[in-house]
């Protein structure tokens, strides 16, 4: 039989979980919260409400044994049910849709480097709702680095932060576009994270883009 000092403990370590979350939404993220953006997937749903739900499941599935090793070390994925009805944010090329794709440069916050980059417009795609949440996780040592880089804060104290969600029918990592794993390889003043390009995986993700482009 547990002691009533037991669990006093054991209460005060569910507060102290509940009171620090292991995954927080990093500002970077932020912008999938906010309609207006464009950007895909739009969550709809409270940025707290969000984080709640995500550490729960985190949580339920093991905590850090349910985390999936990503492109770095810093890097990490968490696979979870889509609880917020995300549509699906990657469509298939086909020789009925490939008119309405579009091209031009774009970069994700004013001081990454503008990269050329191909997409669906959301308005000419039917996106259906997809399975799975990818929530894609950076260190807050790494965030800190990142950060420091660009001059901006380094945010929350939380051990991860969730930098990008992908909506999708999957459990795994889709491959990361070619153009993405090349600002990667660039340094943190230029928006990359300084890690070396991986030939073969980059071929992988040629193969697959090659065929599929994002919905935004």
């Amino acid at each position: 039989m547990r002691s009533a000092r037991t669990l006093r403990l054991a209460s005060t370590t569910l507060m102290a979980s509940a009171l620090k979350p292991a995954l927080v939404v990093d500002p970077f993220c932020l912008r999938q919260f906010d309609k207006t953006s464009g950007k895909a997937p739009f969550l709809d749903v409270p940025v707290a409400d969000f984080e709640k739900r995500v550490n729960e499941l985190y949580e339920a599935a093991g905590g850090e044994a349910c985390l999936v090793d990503g492109y770095a070390p810093f890097c990490k994925h968490v696979f979870v049910e889509n609880f917020v009805n995300a549509k699906g944010a990657v469509a298939a090329i086909t020789p009925e849709n490939e008119h309405l794709l579009r091209s031009g440069y774009s970069a994700r916050t004013e001081k990454e480097l503008a990269v050329l980059s191909r997409w669906f417009p959301k308005e000419s795609i039917a996106a259906p709702t997809a399975k799975y949440l990818d929530l894609i996780l950076y260190s807050r040592e790494q965030i800190r680095i990142e950060n420091a880089a660009m001059g901006e804060d380094s945010g929350s104290d939380a051990p991860w932060g969730i930098v990008s969600v992908k909506a999708q029918d999957v459990d795994s990592e889709l491959p990361m576009q070619p153009i993405t794993m090349m600002r990667n390889a660039l340094g943190a003043d230029e928006g990359g994270s300084g890690v070396a390009l991986d030939a073969a995986k980059y071929r992988e993700s040629v193969a697959y883009w090659a065929g599929h482009a994002p919905i935004q």
